[in-house]
C-alpha cells in the first residue's frame, strides 16, 4: 500500500499539533467539513454562512483561525473571496496521523482509508454513477440523461434530490428531447431513495449544484469518488420564456463539456487518486470556461 503523502512529506508535531487543535472546536470543524465538500474549488463566506447558519463575524474568526493553522486559503476573484481548503496540509496532516501516530499499522490503515483500492476493473454491469441537485429537476436530469446515452454499457446513471415532492422542469424536459434523449423513464427521485437497503452501490457521486455540496450526508457505502461540478440553477432565471430556455440549453451544454470529458478517461489505467484528480480537473476546467 502506497500513499502519496509518503512521498509530500509529514507534518511536524507542532503544526499537526496546532492543526488539531484549530480542528477541535466544532464550529471551526463544520467549516471545514464544509469546504471539504466543495474541494478543491472555493467557496463565498456568504455562501457558507448561509450553509451552516453562521453569523458573519462568527464565520469570519473560524476561518481567520483555519487560515493560522495552515488548513484553508483565500483567492480574490473579481469582487469575491473563495475560501478552499489547502489541501497539501490537509494531505500532510492526514499522513502524520497514518504514518507517525499509527506507525502505518496494516491492522489501523484500512480504517482510516476504506476506499484505497483502485478501479482500474470495471464492474461487470458497469460503474454506477450518482448526480445530486437541490430539486432533481433539471441540472441532475441533465446529467443522468446525458450519461446514460453517451456511457451506454460502461456507466449506471442515476440522479437524484435534497429537497422531497419536486418534479421535472417543463424546460428541462423540452431541452432534453430537442436532442435526442428518451425522456419517458425520467422522474424527480429524492436522495433517501439511493441510501436506502439494497440501493445500488455507487462507485461515482458528483453535486451538481451548490446547495446539494453543503447537505449534510452520511459517507456513503463503499467510499466512492465524489466530485463537485456545481452550476447555477436555470429554474431561478427571470425573463421571457425564450430567455428561460435559453439558460437550460447552456445548463445542459455545460453538463454535456463534463460528461463528454469523464466518459473518455482512460478508467482501465487509472487507480483511485489518478481518477480522483482527473474528476476534479473536468470541474476545474469546466468552471474556467464558463467564467471566461
Amino acid at each position: 500500500m502506497h500513499f502519496r503523502f509518503v512521498i509530500s512529506g509529514i507534518m511536524e508535531r507542532l503544526q499537526a499539533t496546532h492543526a488539531f487543535a484549530t480542528l477541535g472546536n466544532p464550529g471551526r470543524l463544520s467549516v471545514f467539513r464544509l469546504l471539504m465538500r466543495f474541494a478543491p474549488h472555493g467557496v463565498r463566506p456568504t455562501e457558507m454562512a448561509e450553509a451552516l447558519r453562521f453569523k458573519p463575524n462568527t464565520l469570519s474568526n473560524h476561518l481567520a483561525d483555519l487560515m493560522q493553522a495552515g488548513l484553508v486559503r483565500v483567492e480574490r476573484q473579481g469582487r469575491s473571496l473563495y475560501y478552499s481548503v489547502d489541501l497539501d496540509a490537509t494531505e500532510r496532516l492526514i499522513g502524520y496521523l497514518a504514518l507517525d501516530v499509527a506507525r502505518a499499522r496494516p491492522d489501523l490503515l484500512p480504517s482510516l482509508f476504506p476506499a484505497t483500492e483502485d478501479l482500474t476493473q470495471m464492474p461487470n454491469q458497469g460503474y454506477n454513477v450518482l448526480f445530486i441537485c437541490s430539486g432533481n429537476s433539471a441540472r441532475s436530469i441533465f446529467a443522468e440523461a446525458l450519461l446514460h446515452d453517451h456511457g451506454r454499457g460502461k456507466f449506471n446513471a442515476y440522479s437524484a434530490g435534497t429537497r422531497p415532492n419536486t418534479a421535472l422542469n417543463p424546460f428541462a424536459l423540452e431541452v432534453l428531447k430537442r436532442n435526442g434523449h428518451d425522456v419517458s423513464t425520467l422522474r424527480s427521485k429524492h436522495l433517501s431513495e439511493f441510501q436506502a437497503p439494497g440501493a445500488p452501490l455507487m462507485d461515482f457521486v458528483f453535486t451538481v449544484c451548490d446547495t446539494a455540496a453543503a447537505e449534510e450526508c452520511p459517507p456513503w457505502p463503499g467510499q466512492p469518488i465524489t466530485g463537485h461540478w456545481g452550476l447555477p440553477d436555470p429554474a431561478k432565471t427571470t425573463g421571457t420564456d425564450a430567455e428561460k430556455a435559453l439558460v437550460f440549453s447552456q445548463t445542459y451544454a455545460a453538463l454535456r463539456r463534463r460528461i463528454t470529458a469523464f466518459v473518455a478517461l482512460p478508467f482501465a489505467s487509472l487507480n483511485r487518486i489518478a481518477l480522483q484528480s482527473h474528476v476534479d480537473d473536468i470541474g476545474s476546467a469546466a468552471l474556467t470556461a464558463e467564467k471566461d
